[in-house]
């Protein structure tokens, strides 16, 4: 199963990183790099597949991306939901320490959907190590492929 290409997104403001977002989801998905710059973590893992958080997943219905944001959006924002984007908001704050329990409750509502990619635009870079250890850990380690951070 491939897992979803995820980048984390840092900015000063809501506007910066949902630009910066959207940017990102005008470049056409090529699934091909995002599964083979996954694979290398994944191999000899064949024997846990059938146990792992990942297997049970359904297939997605139509190929997806999604984004978690935290914070309050922008008024003219270039991200909307629609088809082919789902996008949810979260209350700011510390998504490692009190914001923990609401973003771990958003994205597994959205990984049983299995998105192609995800991006989570955060307020604050302040705990980013934490939170990026946090995502490489199981079980998100067999559903996310974690990319570089973007700053913006």
């Amino acid at each position: 199963m491939a897992r979803a290409a995820t980048s984390l997104v840092t900015g000063s403001t809501a506007a910066a990183r949902e630009g910066a977002i959207a940017a990102a989801l005008a470049v056409p998905f090529d699934a091909a790099s995002a599964s083979s710059a996954s694979s290398a973590s994944v191999s000899g893992l064949a024997a846990d597949r059938a146990a792992s958080p990942a297997s049970r997943l359904p297939a997605p219905a139509i190929p997806f991306d999604a984004v978690i944001l935290e914070g309050l959006g922008v008024a003219s924002t270039p991200l909307e939901s629609g088809p082919g984007l789902q996008v949810m908001r979260i209350a700011p704050g510390c998504l490692c320490c009190d914001g923990n329990l609401v973003l771990r409750v958003t994205l597994n509502r959205l990984l049983r959907q299995r998105p192609r990619r995800l991006f989570i635009g955060l307020a604050s870079s302040e705990h980013l190590d934490q939170l990026r250890s946090w995502l490489a850990a199981p079980p998100y380690d067999q559903l996310l492929a974690l990319e570089p951070t973007v700053h913006v």
